[in-house]
């Protein structure tokens, strides 16, 4: 065995987008021994993606709002499938973590009077999303890399964990490897939060970036953690469809929160047809009165546009299916129209850029051409909603690789604010399972030593196949099987595909050395790749009905018997089980918000 670097934490976090950056400054203020690993460079997080803004009810353009109007919207959003804890707490929170973060130095857009501008977005009753222009997630990350920057806390970057070690039922450390040597390193710590973010590279098109692989969703099934919500991968509405090198390229919803419409190949504002009957009272009727919205008359009703994601999503896909669809199999998002070009310049500067230099398109002049790609897992690890602690002691998730939170489908800007709430609680709660748990957990030196040989044993062998075919063939398997619409024998035959895909990546072949190998890191990251398939494939078949994100073309109604049920899964032994479990019911108090009996203004 080569020697094998090794480091010492109370508190190892996982992940350094905004729940890893905002649960490390936690746990360092409470007085742990913390430090960050990265897969990419500090500061390359999936967050600086989150374009539109952060939700939370700061009430400065609507003084109506409240954090109970949110928590409605979350759990209506969410159909019902949301834990009300998490909700409650995001709710009640955002407004202090926003305004935290502007203290440690977040520029946010202002209103006239010097307050933080908030922005509409879809499923919101009221404008409610703090943001600066269209780039909210890089000031988040900015200002929460300086903040750990500045507390000195250490950062691991370009380093990858394969294997979560455990003494017993509790977190013993994490094996994990430098993406540039090839070298293998030991991480000792009492508590360990993952905060990796989704798996969207399962899929052909997404907006997710390359170190979206579900490694958290997996190192916490390795574990033996339990998982919720799987099934639910949210499809956003407005990805570019064209060119090809950038098909699935995030098109952020402030386009359509700041005036956007969608209109199909024959100019018709499809959305209007698409209104569900129990929403009707909520949303405007006609373009007229949409339009009024947009001017500025917030007692007029939302445009439908501002629907939730999954609503418009299949919207969309119906469109483009009976032949209304762009010339690339999308449809239009057109804010040229709406509104003069120095308005769409200063509040979408990224956008109007991308379009400009990805596909030669002017917003200010012409329309965008848009479909659905895969872009959050609203499915994770089961957390307790006060401490982030999943069911194995010592392991903790924050930020999208928890689920609970977001239910059957996400609100645009709830993630966020769910990376700044629930981020904190991981902090706390992890420094102060690290401070009870006392001595420090044994490694089994001998589970180190296979797992390295594990890692390496694909450069020895003299043929097999190539990685990269590997999850080209799984992208296409989940796009097509697993995608925004399901069925029985379609979900039937993914299961039986990964299990033969696994088998071929167990004997794939990886060529050259262990330095900058990316044939090398593919191979490794299958792993992920085909567990979090699998999770979300048997998900999918136990969910006998359509809700939210999940889509059943064989069950094509919400199934009342399942309202308020969970789908489980977790490994048991060496296969993947599931089982159904209760959703927690609100209190009566709670009721009374969720039927807008009770609301503060």
């Amino acid at each position: 065995m080569e020697e094998i670097e090794r480091h010492q934490h109370d508190v190892l976090v996982i992940g350094a987008g905004g729940a890893g950056l905002r649960a490390a400054i936690e746990a360092k203020r409470v007085g742990a021994k913390v430090a960050v690993l990265c897969k990419s460079l500090l500061g390359k997080a999936h967050t600086v993606m989150a374009e539109g803004g952060a939700a939370a009810a700061l009430a400065t353009v609507a003084p109506e709002d409240s954090w109970e109007i949110h928590f409605r919207d979350t759990i209506r959003g969410g159909k019902g499938m949301s834990d009300w804890r998490m909700a409650l707490a995001l709710a009640q929170e955002a407004p202090a973590r926003i305004r935290e973060l502007e203290a440690w130095g977040a520029l946010f857009d202002r209103t006239a009077d010097g307050r933080i501008l908030v922005r509409p977005f879809g499923g919101h009753t009221h404008a409610r999303l703090a943001h600066v222009g269209d780039r909210t997630g890089l000031e988040m990350i900015r200002t929460l890399q300086d903040r750990v920057v500045a507390l000195d806390i250490p950062a691991y970057m370009e380093c990858t964990v394969i294997r979560l070690l455990k003494d017993g039922p509790r977190i013993a450390g994490a094996l994990a490897y430098r993406r540039a040597t090839g070298h293998f390193v030991l991480f000792r710590a009492k508590a360990i939060i993952l905060a990796t973010g989704g798996a969207g590279k399962a899929w052909l098109v997404t907006s997710n970036s390359w170190e979206y692989t579900g490694d958290g969703h997996a190192l916490a099934t390795q574990a033996g953690a339990d998982l919720i919500g799987m099934e639910f991968m949210q499809f956003h509405p407005t990805g570019m469809v064209w060119p090809p090198s950038v098909h699935g390229t995030l098109v952020t919803e402030g386009v359509r929160g700041e005036g956007g419409v969608l209109r199909n190949s024959k100019g018709d504002r499809f959305m209007f047809r698409y209104i569900p009957e129990a929403w009707r009272a909520e949303y405007a009727a006609t373009e007229e009165e949409a339009d009024r919205w947009v001017a500025g008359h917030r007692s007029a009703r939302r445009p439908p546009e501002l629907l939730t994601r999954d609503v418009t999503a299949r919207a969309i896909v119906q469109e483009v299916a009976e032949g209304r669809g762009s010339p690339h199999g999308g449809v239009y998002l057109d804010i040229a129209t709406k509104r003069d070009p120095e308005y769409i310049r200063r509040k979408l500067p990224s956008m109007y850029h991308q379009f400009k230099e990805l596909a030669g398109v002017d917003i200010t002049k012409e329309p965008m051409e848009v479909g659905p790609t895969v872009h959050y897992i609203m499915g994770g690890v089961k957390v307790d909603p006060e401490t982030q602690e999943s069911t194995v002691p010592g392991l903790f998730a924050a930020g999208e690789v928890a689920g609970g939170l977001h239910g059957a489908n996400r609100l645009g800007g709830n993630s966020l604010s769910d990376l700044l709430v629930f981020g904190r609680r991981a902090g706390s709660g992890a420094a102060a399972y690290a401070t009870r748990a006392g001595a420090w957990a044994s490694v089994n030196e001998h589970e180190i030593e296979e797992a390295v040989r594990a890692a390496l044993a694909p450069f020895e062998r003299g043929d097999g196949e190539n990685p990269f075919a590997i999850h080209n063939e799984l992208r296409h398997l989940m796009q097509h099987k697993v995608g925004s619409a399901r069925a029985r024998a379609g979900l039937e035959e993914a299961v039986e595909e990964i299990r033969t895909l696994r088998g071929r990546a167990a004997c794939a072949r990886v060529t050259g050395g262990r330095e900058y190998n990316p044939g090398w890191h593919t191979w490794l990251d299958l792993h992920s790749l085909l567990t979090v398939s699998e999770l979300v494939a048997r998900a999918a078949l136990e969910r006998s009905e359509s809700r939210g994100a999940h889509t059943r073309d064989d069950y094509p109604r919400e199934d009342p018997e399942l309202a308020r049920l969970h789908i489980v899964v977790r490994r048991d032994a060496d296969r993947i089980t599931t089982r159904r479990e209760p959703i927690p019911e609100p209190p009566p108090e709670l009721k009374q918000i969720l039927e807008g009996k009770k609301a503060s203004g």
